[in-house]
């Protein structure tokens, strides 16, 4: 067959060969052949490691057998060959396999030999396994064995696979389902309401059935519960207090003290407070017997006061005048005689007996004698007195009846007494009112122009800027000035001069003094001169800046220092700029202000800054004084502030100075900030909360301490310009004049026998002084007057109000007097008013009250309230008071 020759031949050797071969693959098909029986055999019996044997072997071929799987080789092929046997055997013994090569080779099962050639009627076995079975069954076996092993071996990878495809399945259903709720929300809201209506009502239904047919338990066991916990609640709360009591007291302090702060802003700034915040506060309106001590204490130390005052100014006076003694005394104008006779005033002697102010004995025949006569003497004084003190009309236009010489002396001696030198606030209210009034009256009548109130040297402005300079205008000025001005006198090196002459010669005289030669210059020079020299420019361009530095902080502490300014001179200067505005109403700011800047800055703080030491604003060693250059100084800044408070420029004869006018400019504009503000008051009334309504319901009685000679003087100086002062015949000082009489003399007042006119203690006896207790003769509350009188009648109603709110509550007056008062409040008003009784019954004649107003104590709630409609009904009708509003209007003045 390779050659393609028909003729050729084989050798011996392949013959050979091809019978080794064919014994050879004969041995094999039959190593073979048994093979495939043994496992036949091995899966019969059942036997595993038999059959795993017989499986191994290397005769079968088989390829993929794994131990592993022997059991599972076992249990495929005897199901194989179960089912093989199910489907009926036909009891062959022959089974032919194909094997390598090609060929057939078949194999008896019983002899166990084989065979090339087919047997005789050959019929295949069909209940053996064959080689092709057994290796498919296997490969079947192990390959699902070797897919198990790969899952087992990525099992983390494959659970993570299968996670991630449920979840995107579960996400895709649970998506689905969302979409179709959401479609279907309307529906599913109401499917669930109704639903879970359905189980609720149930629930509850059945809850309820169950708590009815336990009704007593219920209640027994909810009270007992409550029980409980409240007692547990509270005892815990009072435990916790125990253990914090300090910090409870502390907080309810606190709590209380915010509460009564609270309402005491109400009471002060509401426009309408309740009230239940004026009736907590209306016991301050009552007196206790600490407030009446210390009101006679007050007394005592006011009557000190003014003693001690007057005495001082009249030692101060006696001194200047024995000054003056001893002046003309070395200029032989007067004998030895004369100062030994003055001196004796001096004497500690004549110095008590000026100091005792109240040793006006009851002598007979005295102003305080016990006599019908001098009592009703004694009482028209004091009704004069007081209606001299409280209507400033009358002293106001006395004052400009008198010369001016004579009415500043009547002022120190008179006026300042009369209103007791505003030693407590009624009396500083007084006397403000008096300058008030006196001011208007003068700008009214005497002024024309706007500038003649500086030119002219108004009487009451004397009298204002004198009383300020006084002990609480001194401290103010010594508050404001004393920090520059003491600088200003330490700093030795600083030296203002601002004459060129004056700088010219300083100038010479350093030469001549450094050269010792006289100079060539010309001693007495002119200004123009002078400022030729660059050496004196240059002094003077110093002295400038000096000036210009301290006059600026001069001018800081002043401008900062309004609320420093007494109360008393700040008024002045805004009734000033209102009066004056209202008399020339084309008068422009600066104009006034003008005016207001010429009272604050150069009447009342311009000479403290010329002379520091003599209005004690800076302390001097004894003996002590200032220095010319100190003194030049202050001057030129006193000159420098007061050009720039009146917006004047140098000019003229000071046009070297001229460069700073601009700074005056400036500074003008800080003064005029600073005389505005100073403007911004509030009226009388509302700084004092007084009126002149005020008195009568005091607790006191205003009393003044006056010398003889001074209720002498003042009775003289009415009787002669009583028509002046009092035009209309019906004015009230009329009547007190005539029931005055005559002028007395000085010993019908003392009470001593007329001595001679010329006699030296007749001026003592002029200086005794006595203490008048002062009262309204023209408005006693009580009678028809008073009936008719609707103030009194709003006095004395605002006066039982507050005794009945205090002992009966309401939200309205209308309704506490509408309610009938309860026994216990009956019983605890008349006990209060039982202490007041004891109380005035140890009262001093000058505390004492009027007698309507003990009458109206005596009355019980009922009785006043009765009265208090009376009152009302009387206001109304007057138009003072508004019922519709609940009379609110006399609540807010009790609150006041």
């Amino acid at each position: 067959q390779d050659t393609q020759d028909e003729t050729a031949v084989l050798w011996l050797d392949e013959i050979q060969d091809g019978i080794h071969r064919a014994n050879k693959d004969t041995e094999e098909s039959e190593k073979f052949s048994l093979g495939i029986l043994a496992i036949n055999e091995a899966v019969d019996h059942g036997d595993v490691s038999q059959t795993l044997s017989a499986l191994r072997s290397p005769d079968v071929g088989l390829y993929g057998v794994t131990p592993e799987c022997a059991e599972t080789y076992q249990r495929e092929l005897s199901e194989v060959k179960r089912r093989k046997m199910a489907a009926g055997g036909n009891g062959s013994e022959w089974v032919t396999h194909w094997v390598r090569g090609g060929y057939h080779y078949y194999h008896n099962l019983r002899t166990k030999e084989g065979g090339w050639d087919e047997p005789t009627e050959f019929v295949q076995n069909d209940t053996q396994l064959s080689r092709e079975e057994i290796q498919s069954t296997i490969s079947g076996v192990t390959a699902a064995y070797n897919r198990e092993q790969l899952w087992l071996a990525n099992e983390s990878l494959i659970t993570k696979l299968q996670a991630c495809c449920r979840g995107y399945l579960v996400r895709q259903e649970f998506n689905s389902r969302m979409n179709f709720l959401k479609k279907q929300v309307p529906a599913i809201t109401c499917i669930q309401s109704q639903w879970r209506g359905y189980k609720q009502r149930k629930a509850y239904q059945t809850r309820l059935d169950y708590l009815r047919a336990q009704k007593e338990q219920v209640v027994k066991i909810q009270s007992m519960t409550r029980m409980y916990q409240a007692r547990r609640r509270y005892r815990d709360r009072l435990q916790y207090f125990k253990n914090h009591i300090n910090d409870v007291i502390k907080i309810q302090a606190f709590i209380r003290a915010n509460k009564a702060r609270e309402d005491y802003k109400t009471l002060i700034n509401a426009e309408n407070p309740p009230m239940a915040v004026v009736r907590k506060f209306v016991h301050l309106l009552d007196q206790s017997d600490q407030d009446f001590q210390e009101e006679l204490e007050l007394m005592k130390l006011r009557e000190e006061v003014v003693t001690l005052i007057r005495s001082n100014q009249q030692l101060e006076n006696d001194l200047n005048l024995m000054d003056i003694k001893i002046g003309l005394l070395v200029k032989n104008k007067i004998t030895l005689q004369d100062v030994v006779s003055h001196s004796k005033k001096l004497t500690k002697k004549n110095k008590e007996q000026l100091s005792d102010m109240m040793m006006l004995n009851k002598q007979k025949g005295g102003l305080k004698a016990l006599s019908k006569e001098k009592r009703e003497k004694l009482e028209a004084y004091q009704h004069l007195f007081y209606l001299l003190q409280t209507n400033p009309t009358y002293l106001a236009k006395l004052i400009f009846q008198m010369p001016q010489n004579k009415s500043t002396k009547f002022m120190d001696s008179v006026i300042f007494t009369l209103y007791n030198y505003a030693s407590n606030q009624r009396e500083e209210y007084l006397l403000l009112r008096l300058f008030q009034t006196a001011l208007q009256e003068e700008i009214k009548s005497k002024v024309d122009q706007i500038h003649e109130i500086v030119t002219g040297n108004p009487t009451v402005i004397k009298m204002v800027v004198s009383f300020n300079r006084g002990a609480r205008g001194q401290n103010a000025l010594r508050q404001i000035l004393a920090p520059v001005v003491k600088e200003i006198i330490d700093d030795k090196a600083l030296n203002i001069k601002t004459d060129p002459v004056d700088i010219y010669k300083s100038w010479v005289n350093q030469m001549e003094s450094q050269t010792g030669e006289a100079s060539k210059l010309p001693y007495d020079v002119t200004p123009e001169q002078a400022l030729s020299h660059e050496e004196v420019r240059t002094r003077l361009d110093a002295s400038i800046r000096n000036m210009r530095t301290v006059t600026d902080k001069f001018l800081s502490a002043i401008v900062s220092s309004v609320d420093k300014i007494p109360y008393g001179m700040r008024f002045i200067a805004k009734v000033s700029k209102d009066s004056l505005h209202e008399k020339f109403p084309d008068a422009g700011e600066d104009e006034l202000l003008k005016i207001v800047g010429n009272l604050l800055y150069y009447r009342y703080m311009n000479p403290a800054i010329v002379a520091p030491d003599a209005f004690d604003i800076i302390d001097l060693s004894a003996g002590g004084q200032l220095t010319t250059d100190q003194r030049r100084n202050l001057g030129s800044i006193a000159k420098m502030l007061q050009h720039a408070a009146s917006n004047k420029m140098f000019m003229g004869d000071n046009a070297h100075l001229s460069i700073i006018n601009e700074y005056l400019s400036q500074s003008y504009q800080k003064f005029r900030r600073f005389f505005q503000a100073a403007c911004e008051v509030p009226e009388l009334q509302d700084k004092f909360n007084i009126d002149e309504y005020s008195d009568l319901v005091t607790l006191t009685k205003p009393v003044i301490y006056i010398s003889i000679g001074e209720i002498i003087n003042t009775h003289t100086l009415l009787l002669d310009h009583q028509d002046a002062i009092a035009p209309e015949h019906n004015d009230p000082i009329h009547e007190l004049l005539d029931d005055l009489g005559e002028v007395p003399t000085i010993e019908s007042l003392i009470g001593e026998g007329s001595g001679n006119i010329n006699d030296p203690n007749r001026e003592m006896l002029a200086k005794t002084e006595v203490s008048l207790t002062l009262t309204n003769k023209f408005d006693v509350p009580g009678g028809e007057n008073a009936e008719m009188d609707a103030r009194t009648i709003l006095l004395n109603t605002k006066r039982l109000i507050v005794d009945v709110i205090r002992f009966q509550p309401g939200e309205t007056l209308t309704e506490i007097l509408e309610t009938p008062a309860t026994s216990e409040q009956e019983a605890e008003h008349q006990r209060a008013m039982q202490k007041r009784a004891i109380r005035d019954a140890k009262t001093p004649d000058k505390m004492k009250k009027s007698v309507s107003v003990k009458e109206d104590g005596n009355l019980n709630l009922q009785g006043k309230k009765d009265k208090i409609k009376t009152g009302l009904k009387k206001l109304t009708e007057l138009g003072t008071v508004n019922a519709q509003n609940k009379y609110q209007e006399l609540i807010n003045d009790i609150a006041k």
